[in-house]
């Protein structure tokens, strides 16, 4: 099959489009035939060598997390999906090899739900990774209650704009930051928007005297000790960007496949409480190009991949 893989780490030029070998698909996997596949932090990270502690790295390597396909084939034990079901998946595994950036992906069972009828398979592909995140951070670590108000940081991007509809749907009162061309994006989510940088902390003070409930961190650095002053008593604060969160009483939350929360997010999606922003896509050959825009950090929402459902056989 055709596919985007890379044999040693760097910048996005190690990123080659060819062919690699077909997946072998598992008895608790499926073949997905891949429609998209969207771009993360996370995935330009792991090219360059960032998250070799975490993942061992089995050149070469196919990069991608994020996915919307159908399957093609389920494997011999599979008896929750057949060949046709459209499907999303946050398809990691414990080592990077097989990603999603390919022309097929053989996922687990633990990784898939089935995709909202009412989206995309574009839009599809940017639900899961930063869904998963965004839901489990806040139903979990943060516990979000109804008439709390919670600070999301990075409102527009991927996490951030998924952490804000979920927050309002929580019951959540939202404040989220963003660059003043983003404010109107993030009112449309539900969100109050602050502009992010010097002086924000009076920003948010403005808004939210007693100090902020929760804070949901995507930034890291210098924001974590300003967001730890926000906090109002028993206020909590959780990063997924720098785990030196835990100096200020905080916690690190890396986000893990769970099928069961896949399919909640999908659902909601399907009730018009989740939608995704598309930026901007690419097909399947620049995905170079599609990594260095997502590392520039300035995206409104996702920044997929596409592939052409015409190639490759079943």
């Amino acid at each position: 099959m055709k596919a985007i893989c890379y044999s040693r780490y760097g910048g996005p030029e190690v990123l080659a489009f060819g062919e690699v070998r077909d997946p072998v698909v598992g008895p608790d996997a499926v073949l997905v035939k891949v429609r998209a596949a969207a771009v993360n932090p996370v995935d330009w990270k792991a090219r360059e060598g960032y998250l070799d502690g975490l993942f061992a790295p089995v050149f070469p390597v196919v990069p991608g997390w994020d996915v919307s396909g159908v399957v093609v084939r389920p494997g011999v034990a599979v008896s929750e999906f057949d060949v046709g079901d459209e499907v999303i998946g946050y398809v990691r595994e414990d080592f990077l090899s097989r990603g999603t950036f390919a022309e097929y992906v053989a996922a687990p069972l633990r990784t898939l739900a089935r995709k909202p009828r009412n989206l995309s398979f574009e839009e599809a592909a940017g639900l899961p990774l930063v869904g998963l995140t965004a839901y489990q951070v806040l139903t979990k670590m943060l516990q979000v209650k109804r008439g709390e108000t919670v600070l999301v940081h990075a409102a527009a991007g991927g996490v951030g704009s998924i952490a804000v509809q979920l927050g309002v749907h929580l019951g959540a009162r939202v404040i989220g930051t963003a660059s003043e061309s983003n404010h109107d994006f993030v009112r449309g989510l539900g969100g109050e928007p602050v502009v992010y940088g010097e002086g924000l902390a009076e920003r948010v003070r403005g808004l939210a005297p007693e100090g902020v409930d929760a804070v949901f961190d995507t930034v890291g650095g210098d924001g974590l000790k300003v967001s730890a002053n926000l906090l109002a008593p028993e206020g909590r604060l959780v990063s997924i960007a720098d785990n030196e969160v835990v100096n200020y009483s905080g916690r690190y939350y890396f986000v893990r496949p769970d099928a069961q929360d896949l399919q909640r997010l999908a659902d909601l999606a399907e009730q018009g409480v989740v939608s995704v922003h598309v930026d901007e896509t690419f097909p399947l050959e620049r995905a170079a190009d599609a990594h260095r825009l997502n590392q520039e950090g300035r995206t409104r929402g996702k920044i997929v991949v596409t592939v052409d459902w015409e190639s490759g056989g079943a």
